[in-house]
């Protein structure tokens, strides 16, 4: 009875673990090509022409339009936070980049605070910029900028005016 309960405790812990990997978070920034709203999907093409079909759900959260359909037109450039659960890919969060979206700042990481959720830029112009992140920017995004060396990387920060603070709901390395 014993051996038997360890194996069904051992096959359900392997189970979760693989759930678990399939469910990864990831963002990819591009362009709208299509949305359905009857199909709850976006068609996103990046900069390399690939393009992914994401499919939005009741816990979606979108920045910078109303909803999906209304300001994420085709031709509207976006940033997509997405998991992926077998070959199906899901939208947690959309972000419209530009007018009526969150807005970008070019600049070097003085400093990250991922415990803080803040991050410090140092624009072109000299001028030192904090803003706040989001815990989604604090946790899943700027994976490039390693622990240590993010110190005088290049990053472009996407980040909205909330309640009187610029909050960063993505950043990422510039090349």
């Amino acid at each position: 009875m014993r051996r038997y309960l360890s194996l069904v405790l051992g096959l359900v812990f392997v189970a979760f673990v693989a759930s678990a990997a399939e469910d990864v978070a990831s963002a990819v920034e591009g362009t709208v090509k299509h949305t359905s709203a009857t199909a709850k999907t976006i068609v996103v093409k990046t900069a390399d022409g690939t393009e992914h079909t994401f499919h939005f759900v009741a816990r979606t959260s979108i920045h910078g339009t109303e909803e999906i359909g209304k300001g994420a037109e085709e031709g509207s450039h976006v940033i997509v936070h997405y998991t992926v659960k077998g070959t199906e890919e899901t939208a947690e969060e959309i972000d419209r980049i530009g007018k009526g979206g969150l807005k970008a700042t070019k600049g070097t990481v003085k400093v990250i605070d991922r415990a803080g959720k803040t991050i410090t830029v140092k624009t072109a112009d000299g001028a030192e910029e904090t803003f706040r992140l989001t815990d989604r920017a604090a946790r899943d995004t700027g994976k490039g900028i390693g622990e240590g060396a993010e110190k005088s990387e290049h990053v472009t920060v996407y980040f909205a005016d909330e309640a009187g603070h610029k909050v960063v709901h993505f950043f990422k390395k510039a090349f």
